[in-house]
């Protein structure tokens, strides 16, 4: 039988630093963002009732914050103190393997679910949510690390079969929800025509990927599809070769997303629950492999050969590929298909999915158990493992049954063969976050142009207006795109997520507003350039532009020698105010958030103390920075570990 031990250990480690990553971007970005003195004050989202027992801190919203008073702590220092032991039991998971156990990971997550309930819409992204996921399953694969238990975990397989069942829900939801969106882009195969120039934060490679030929785009968009929707069926394959080819393929996607766009650690993730489709001898290939029976290499290599021909012969056909020549070599590309035919499809693929899952699941539980009998030696340690893989069996068939709810959002018929008793149970369970529905880029945003916010400010309002420039976002149009991945500026995504609406739906856009109207040193510190250093000035205001990337040669259109980008004014975003406008107070009197702008007067007790020096000593530094130091140290020193131990 086949060895995950490795697979399962640079799994977790793996997922030691996305963790890392994911706490040190946030804790950078606190003052800001959630302190009394930011954009969201988290203390608005913590119920204020007196928790007297562990029943009453998980009703409603489970937060280890509203523990915090009993410490003699307020909220943002909660938050800080919560941020501070995530990084420090994250580094020492990174650097120490014996610290990657059960506890450490259950920590890990109970310390960044209790910081997502407070987050509000900055926290609120579907990596966040993907990350809570990831970390419970990661708390079902982590051993306990000692000797009477690390050495009997031959469960192993099925934990991480729930990684891998992850893995498809992601890919092949965010490869269907393109189609069953109508986004006409997407059925155009024009989407990545305008992908690049109007994601979030580009990079430097996003500009010359837009600049390749339409043809090739269109071509790569069939390539998406191909990836997250077809492939994603070969990681139940039980020829390993297919599955590798499966990993081989959504690692590739990975590395082109993270080269042409700024997307945190989410790609990171990602690849690491590719981990879940190899097995140890991918770890070890100094070693001799073991060789398969004639016949069972004959039935690899024809049921390969009958699956790859038929996924060419069935891209061909649904995408009208033609190669043509005249008059240069291209490759035309069209969806052949209409939205009755897939929306037909999906009414049967997607419970086939389910089935192949759960007869996969039952295989991997068999295997476990026939391993418990077969590998364990003597009675007592055969009890021992059996008993583990029954916990872990009974665990896993929860965890599959309750994640079919969001997985077929994709197809709602398919969720009326689902028994009532599973909505009750994820019904209950749902504020923990354990299975969430997923579905990227749904609709192609920034057709005609990307849309930005840029706010200016002026000590007069008919003249002298000058720009806040961010970290990371486009404004300035000569500004080379910045490398940020894998920190997340919260705040820049948030204004790309502004633009596509109104300030009347984005209170936290309001008050953003108000904060740079008094000139809060919180949040000037989530900004690149304050135009006006010495005083806040008097009026406020934002404009609406689109954005495009400037032209390769001098025959087009946004064609520019020093600009990155070409900017053209559409409208107003936000009328000049001014602090003392009374309507601006109201306003945001009335959401409740000016009333957090007073700390509570609470005597600072020691715990307080150690978090504010801290605080101090770290500041609110630029966050990819941060993030890089604090990551590449601890990597740095799991190296160093290895090669000295």
């Amino acid at each position: 039988m086949t060895s995950i031990k490795e697979a399962r250990d640079f799994f977790l480690w793996c997922i030691s630093v996305i963790y890392l990553i994911a706490f040190s971007s946030l804790y950078v970005q606190i003052p800001g963002l959630f302190g009394d003195n930011g954009i969201l004050p988290a203390k608005l989202a913590i119920n204020s009732k007196e928790i007297s027992s562990w029943e009453e801190l998980l009703e409603g919203q489970p937060t280890l914050l509203r523990l915090m008073p009993k410490l003699g702590l307020d909220t943002e220092t909660g938050m800080d103190l919560l941020c501070v032991c995530g990084i420090l039991i994250s580094f020492c998971c990174v650097v120490f393997s014996t610290t990657r156990d059960m506890i450490s990971f259950t920590l890990l997550w109970m310390i960044y679910l209790s910081l997502y309930q407070v987050g509000k819409t900055f926290l609120w992204f579907q990596w966040d949510i993907l990350l809570l996921e990831t970390g419970f399953l990661t708390i079902l694969l982590a051993p306990f690390n000692l000797q009477f238990f690390s050495s009997h975990h031959q469960h192993d397989r099925i934990s991480l079969w729930l990684v891998r069942w992850l893995l498809f829900r992601l890919m092949f939801a965010s490869g269907v929800v393109k189609l069953t969106s109508g986004c006409p882009t997407w059925w155009g195969l024009t989407a990545l025509t305008v992908h690049f120039e109007s994601q979030c934060i580009p990079t430097p490679l996003a500009w010359f990927f837009h600049h390749l030929p339409v043809w090739f785009l269109k071509l790569s968009c069939v390539a998406t599809y191909v990836i997250e929707i077809a492939i994603p069926l070969l990681f139940f394959s039980p020829v390993k070769s297919m599955r590798m080819f499966a990993f081989y393929s959504q690692i590739l996607l990975q590395v082109l997303i993270i080269a042409t766009g700024n997307y945190n650690f989410f790609n990171l993730l990602t690849m690491a629950l590719c981990v879940s489709l190899v097995e140890d001898d991918f770890f070890k290939r100094s070693k001799v492999k073991k060789k398969n029976s004639t016949v069972q290499s004959i039935f690899n290599c024809v049921f390969s050969l009958v699956i790859y021909s038929y996924f060419i012969y069935q891209t061909v056909k649904q995408f009208s590929l033609q190669a043509s020549f005249n008059p240069t070599f291209e490759i035309k590309s069209k969806i052949a298909f209409s939205k009755a035919d897939f929306f037909q499809w999906l009414e049967f693929i997607v419970p086939w999915t389910i089935v192949i899952g759960a007869v996969s699941l039952g295989y991997h539980i068999l295997l476990s158990f026939v391993s418990c009998l077969v590998e364990e030696k003597g009675l007592i340690w055969k009890v021992w493992s059996l008993i583990q893989c029954t916990i872990i069996a009974v665990a896993a068939a929860a965890m599959f049954s309750i994640s079919l709810i969001p997985y077929t959002a994709i197809d709602q018929g398919s969720a009326k063969h689902i028994p009532k008793p599973i909505f009750r149970m994820n019904e209950k369970l749902d504020s923990f976050q354990l299975t969430s529905s997923y579905g990227l880029f749904r609709v192609m945003t920034g057709v005609g142009g990307r849309p930005e916010v840029i706010i200016e400010g002026s000590n007069s309002v008919d003249s002298g207006w000058k720009e806040y420039e961010f970290y990371y976002k486009p404004g300035n149009i000569s500004r080379f795109p910045p490398i940020v991945a894998p920190h997340q500026p919260r705040l820049d995504w948030q204004m790309w997520f502004a633009a596509l609406g109104s300030y009347q739906h984005n209170t936290w856009f309001v008050h953003l507003i108000y904060k740079l109207l008094i000139g809060q040193q919180e949040i000037l510190d989530l900004i690149h350039h304050n135009p006006f250093p010495d005083k806040p000035p008097k009026f406020i205001r934002a404009k609406l532009y689109h954005y495009h990337f400037t032209g390769q040669t001098p025959k087009d259109k946004w064609y520019s020698k020093k600009n990155w980008w070409v900017r053209e004014e559409k409208s107003e975003y936000f009328p000049p105010l001014e602090r003392d406008n009374t309507s601006l107070i109201d306003y945001l009197k009335r959401s409740g958030i000016l009333k957090s702008t007073k700390k509570d007067k609470k005597t600072l007790t020691w715990i307080g103390y150690c978090v504010h020096y801290v605080r101090r000593l770290i500041g609110q530094p630029e966050g990819f920075s941060f993030v890089i130091t604090i990551t590449g140290t601890a990597v740095m020193a799991n190296v160093f570990s290895l090669i000295l131990f």
